[in-house]
């Protein structure tokens, strides 16, 4: 017991790791590159540069985004422990593979890479393009489903590559970030400039510009994270119905959920955490609608 709970804890503080790495890195990168085209410096002696700060709102409102999702797929691999499928070492995978790949053709894209990692009930699907994507499924639900169920759940995931998104979500937080950043500028300047208005001396941005920045920098990212977290949600449906028409019938998605539903869903790396079957912590920040909310769209299809 002692064992199971320590290699636990070795394999979360892995992957937290990881995640402070990998943005430490992008976030190292996109300040190098502001820094190179110059729109760090949106801040003047004459004021306020609104198009250098455009400018470096967009790089690193995009740029995180983007680079996260070029680096997903190794990222989802090495910090969930994905073995990927090259040579089926038994009937049960070259059952998955045979499935991604029946299911991949329906929906006319490429093959995706098949993986299976070890942990608690749970797939993902992840990749910067719909061509070249991944498709990962735990030993857990292997475990725990029926071979219709799982069929289900890997025709869930398809549909994710399937309908783009990968790429919409990181859109979406791309535009979230980039508002994020402009607004809690221009506000802590204006800020700033009213705390200041009688100091004819002042030169640069003063603690006014500084305190207002970082909070807005907290509230509206979660504001922002609200918006991307809903639209994650709706994206849960469609993936739902996805895996329904894939398969020609709506029960075996609707079996998969309710199994899904009595089971503890083991936890994804954050990177890939909204494109797993399940999960997400709190009503409005949850990247996945409740199971019985999605039991009752898919029922209520006429497929």
């Amino acid at each position: 017991m002692r064992t199971a709970v320590w290699a636990a804890a070795k394999e979360s503080m892995k992957r937290i790791v990881l995640f402070v790495l990998t943005n430490l890195a992008v976030v190292l990168v996109l300040g190098v590159v502001a820094n190179l085209l110059g729109v760090n410096r949106f801040l003047t002696a004459n004021g306020l540069n609104l198009g250098a700060l455009l400018g470096f709102a967009l790089i690193m409102g995009f740029g995180g985004a983007i680079i996260s999702l070029l680096i997903s797929k190794p990222v989802a691999k090495w910090s969930s422990g994905v073995r990927v499928i090259n040579q089926p070492q038994s009937a049960d995978e070259a059952w998955i593979v045979s499935t991604v790949e029946r299911f991949a053709k329906q929906a006319g894209i490429g093959m995706p890479e098949v993986g299976i990692f070890e942990g608690a009930p749970n797939a993902f699907a992840t990749g910067a393009f719909k061509n070249s994507a991944l498709v990962a499924v735990s030993t857990g639900l292997l475990q725990g489903m029926t071979r219709e169920e799982v069929e289900a759940v890997i025709g869930h995931e398809v549909a994710h590559i399937a309908n783009g998104d990968m790429v919409t979500m990181t859109l979406i937080q791309g535009v979230m970030n980039t508002f994020v950043v402009f607004l809690s500028r221009v506000i802590g300047y204006a800020v700033d400039s009213f705390l200041r208005k009688n100091d004819e001396n002042s030169t640069g941005p003063g603690i006014g510009y500084w305190v207002t920045t970082i909070v807005l920098d907290i509230v509206l990212g979660f504001l922002a994270a609200i918006i991307v977290a809903w639209f994650s949600r709706q994206r849960e449906y469609r993936a739902d119905a996805g895996a329904a028409a894939l398969m020609g019938r709506k029960q075996p998605m609707i079996n998969a959920l309710a199994r899904l539903g009595g089971m503890e869903p083991g936890e994804l790396p954050k990177s890939v955490a909204a494109m797993g079957i399940t999960g997400g912590i709190g009503q409005l920040f949850s990247t996945h609608p409740p199971i019985e909310s999605r039991i009752a769209a898919l029922q209520n299809t006429t497929s």
